[in-house]
């Protein structure tokens, strides 16, 4: 059979700086290129970063979209990359100038396109848009109605993106009928516990209706209130795991695959054909000639974290790319001695590095030389910035005046640490 090397781009991306994440597809198509790779793939609308959210709304924001998608291309041939095929996920909109139920003109499209020489060869859009848990995408995207089909080396790849994976129907029920030899599909799923073995028995399930390989790159990193874990993998046509990208860090996939060759014969459907769910079917070529057999690379299974270490890899992991995406420079938080401050702060020095995190310590008359003393070791052994703030002087201020009682005065310290905190945030920040 026919040889492919694909490479699995596990990429973080930043929702809305097209300019840095088009620079990013570079680097990584390079780096993939120079490990012989024919195939590249990205995660979902890795060109916009994921979830977009009200931006899908902006015009203007769509409009840069495509003309960054355009570009891509573009400069990818001009830094000598156009030969590689390159998968990436990006903000379109309906190019249909008449409108209709559910879709007006110019409706935006969480789509992916595939680039070579230069050029787009192809786009597709999402068909299942997911509605539930973190999920709103009904509320910004149309559905798409088509799968679209690239040939690679003599090898036919059926795309899809993230939620057609997961549902029934739809574009994958409809690559068994195309004829495909690899299923592959982008994605920005988010880290839920245990997420990394239902992703791998989904993947073995659809790879086995499809009656072909399927390759599954996902988005790492965190965006406002999401973590992504990476996870990417490659299952063989009878769900054997094949290979897997490690969690919780960007990286590079690269897996040499034997896949049936494309034939006239093989396909039940043709192009513009109607098959699963009212879909059709949308047909590219890149190369119809098959590669001259290589020596295959080993393929790599990056081990699984324990639960333990997966959340803690995941609180990192969300913290550092708030603070990072969002601009901040460094971190402050409370240390009381106990161990809930003492993980917070673990997690805040393992995020942006101790020398950014500033400890304070604000004990009451109630505090007792143990806790403070605690408070400074952590900090010490931890790495952190520390000062300590006593809010005894604050406290007898709001008593004396309010002359608070009961539950008010047991809410008062709490509420004076706040105070400070964020007092001690906006002058020195």
């Amino acid at each position: 059979m026919p040889q492919l090397r694909i490479a699995l781009s596990q990429m973080n991306p930043t929702v809305g700086d097209l300019a840095r994440n088009a620079d990013l597809v570079v680097q990584w198509t390079k780096r993939a290129a120079e490990q012989g790779a024919h195939l590249v793939a990205f995660p979902e609308m890795v060109l916009t970063g994921y979830p977009v959210e009200d931006l899908a709304l902006r015009t203007s924001f769509v409009e840069a979209s495509r003309r960054t998608l355009d570009a891509l291309a573009a400069r990818l041939a001009d830094e000598g990359l156009g030969e590689t095929t390159v998968v990436v996920g990006y903000l379109d909109r309906s190019e249909s100038a008449t409108p209709r139920l559910g879709l007006p003109p110019g409706a935006p499209y969480n789509a992916l396109a595939v680039l070579h020489g230069g050029r787009v060869v192809i786009r597709t859009e999402k068909h299942h848009l997911p509605n539930y848990g973190v999920f709103d995408e009904f509320r910004y995207f149309v559905p798409g109605e088509k799968l679209a089909v690239v040939r690679v080396h003599g090898i036919d790849v059926a795309l899809v993106i993230c939620e057609d994976l997961w549902q029934d129907g739809g574009p994958v029920a409809a690559v068994r009928a195309a004829g495909a030899g690899l299923l592959m599909t982008i994605n920005a799923s988010p880290y839920e516990l245990a997420k990394d073995d239902v992703r791998l028995e989904l993947t073995r399930r659809r790879a086995r209706e499809a009656g072909c390989a399927l390759a599954y790159v996902n988005a790492v990193g965190g965006q406002d209130e999401l973590v992504f874990d990476g996870d990417s993998l490659i299952v063989d046509a009878e769900g054997e795991l094949v290979a897997r990208a490690p969690q919780f860090e960007e990286s590079l996939l690269i897996t040499d695959l034997e896949l049936p060759a494309a034939t006239s014969d093989q396909s039940a459907y043709g192009a513009g054909d109607v098959v699963a769910d009212g879909l059709t079917i949308a047909q590219a070529t890149v190369s119809d000639t098959p590669l001259t057999p290589y020596p295959a690379l080993p393929a790599t299974v990056s081990e699984r974290l324990s639960d333990d270490a997966e959340i803690y890899a995941a609180l990192v992991t969300g913290l550092r790319d708030y603070v990072v995406k969002n601009g901040f420079k460094s971190v402050l938080l409370g240390l009381s001695g106990g161990i809930d401050s003492a993980l917070v702060a673990a997690i805040a020095a393992d995020a942006v590095g101790g020398e950014n995190v500033y400890g304070v310590s604000m004990p009451s008359q109630y505090s007792s030389d143990h806790s403070k003393d605690d408070a400074a070791d952590s900090a010490e052994r931890i790495g952190l910035n520390y000062r300590q703030v006593p809010i005894a002087p604050m406290v007898d201020a709001y008593l004396g005046t309010l002359h608070l009682t009961g539950l008010a005065e047991e809410n008062l310290q709490a509420r004076v640490r706040g105070t400070t905190l964020m007092g001690i945030s906006n002058q020195d920040g």
